[in-house]
């Protein structure tokens, strides 16, 4: 039987896989996660006025069926959704307007871009499909020893491909104009990633699934979700720095021993499998590998820095174009990939506790908004986007990998026990994403300490699942 198992983070990536080996080796496996900052990791809230605020990972697509999963088991609630149009901004004037009217709304977009609306669509709409089958498999009890092989399974090597050229060069393969690109699919991608209309097709095709799906958001702040999964897979969290892991082997079988710094020093503990889900890149964490042969390679790839500003104050209506305040209609703005812009998205934004008595406030009121930007906004920038502010919050961190096309995807098995889960993020970055990975993680562990290979990389398996049923 596996005894201690260690899972290094305790961000959504960590309390998943805690909450999925347990699920699969039995309640009886001992867990400890390993945090430095604080449990639920990216997804972190800040206050302003006595109010909790999403500062970063905000919203959940509605076919995101593990999380759906989490917050049933936990007894969680979906937020209250409280309506607000968007528009995309240009630096000079405003590209696209929601309205009211949902039908108005497909007529603009017909109107201004014709038939590349429908056609991004059905893109969007063959990949989710696609995508969708890995809960089939995942409940069937496969597993993926690679990130390409899940792909492959999924879609086959037109998946693996999507990785590795970009969502404008997918796009205007399928007939989308480019006009519509730069207007509509730039201005996306800058308030999901921060970066442009390159970045790989399948996180394009992820992030564009997003922002045309219904979304949800968990009340009370989504690292509920990450507190929870731990309370209830009773893991030991132990607040502590991971410096590396060095490798033993005890009776054939090897035998990992993770180091650790915590305010009470140094210390270290063994485990028979491990799974680091904070990334490894050198540029985000100094971790060591010690004793593996061949030696554990560092992980090629950068990341885009990018700044969450939390601001309580009132809008400049003027200078989107609207002298009158009272007049301007949109809650969250987005914006093309003009060089003079320095933001990439706007968005007035909702505590995370919504009472029913709620509203928004009017434009011409002091609101909090959430502004995405890829460097710390000085001064004169707060004062072009407020006429006056009462306070700002900021928050810089390395968001998501900078997608640059034509890298190998990292490896998801460091050692025979070892397994990496962050890598996923350079297939897409988001909430469902590392759910998924964690689940594949958990089932490849369970599969490979049980030898059960037949459920690891098999070729065609929506026939096999089919005949399974």
């Amino acid at each position: 039987p596996l005894s201690p198992a260690a899972v290094v983070g305790a961000g959504l990536g960590g309390s998943a896989s805690a909450y999925f080996l347990q699920q699969h080796f039995g309640p009886q496996v001992q867990l400890d996660v390993y945090e430095a900052a604080g449990v639920g990791g990216r997804l972190a809230t800040v206050t302003v006025n006595k109010q909790q605020y999403e500062s970063r990972g905000a919203s959940i697509h509605a076919l995101s069926l593990h999380m759906q999963d989490f917050v049933k088991i936990l007894g969680l609630k979906h937020r209250r959704e409280v309506a607000g149009k968007s528009a995309i901004f240009s630096g000079e004037h405003f590209v696209l307007e929601e309205t009211d009217w949902y039908l108005l709304n497909l007529f603009r977009l017909w109107w201004h871009y014709g038939i590349s609306f429908l056609r991004l669509q059905m893109w969007v709409e063959e990949v989710m499909e696609k995508f969708m089958r890995i809960y089939k498999y995942q409940a069937h009890g496969y597993a993926f020893s690679s990130l390409e092989e899940l792909l492959r399974s999924l879609g086959g090597e037109a998946f693996v491909n999507m990785t590795q050229r970009s969502v404008a060069e997918s796009l205007l393969e399928v007939g989308v104009t480019q006009r519509f690109v730069d207007d509509v699919i730039a201005a996306v991608l800058r308030s999901s990633y921060g970066q442009s209309v390159l970045v790989p097709a399948f996180a394009g095709a992820m992030s564009l699934a997003g922002a045309q799906g219904s979304t949800w958001a968990v009340e009370g702040g989504n690292k509920l979700v990450c507190s929870g999964l731990l309370k209830l897979t009773k893991a030991n969290v132990i607040s502590a720095r991971v410096t590396g892991i060095s490798l033993h082997s005890s009776e054939g079988r090897a035998l990992y021993q993770v180091h650790y710094e915590s305010t009470e020093g140094q210390g270290s503990a063994f485990y028979d499998l491990v799974v680091v889900t904070t990334p490894l890149h050198p540029s985000r964490s100094n971790f060591t590998f010690d004793n593996f042969d061949p030696p554990i390679a560092d992980l090629p790839g950068a990341f885009q820095p990018s700044v969450t500003s939390v601001v309580h104050g009132y809008l400049n209506s003027s200078y989107f174009g609207f002298p009158d305040p009272k007049l301007f209609p949109f809650t969250s703005i987005l914006t093309t990939d003009t060089p003079e812009l320095f933001f990439h998205a706007m968005d007035n934004i909702c505590p995370v506790n919504i009472s029913a008595a709620f509203r928004r406030k009017q434009p011409q009121e002091a609101a909090v908004w959430r502004v995405l930007s890829p460097r710390p906004l000085d001064k004169p920038q707060l004062k072009t986007l407020f006429r006056s502010y009462y306070s700002v919050q900021v928050a810089e961190w390395p968001a998501y990998p900078r997608y640059d096309a034509a890298k190998a995807l990292p490896p998801v098995v460091l050692h025979e026990s070892l397994f990496y889960l962050s890598g996923v993020e350079w297939v897409a970055s988001s909430m469902e994403m590392t759910a998924v990975a964690a689940k594949n993680v958990a089932l490849l562990a369970y599969n490979r300490w049980h030898q059960q290979l037949d459920k690891i990389d098999q070729k065609d398996l929506m026939h096999k699942v089919k005949t399974e049923l």
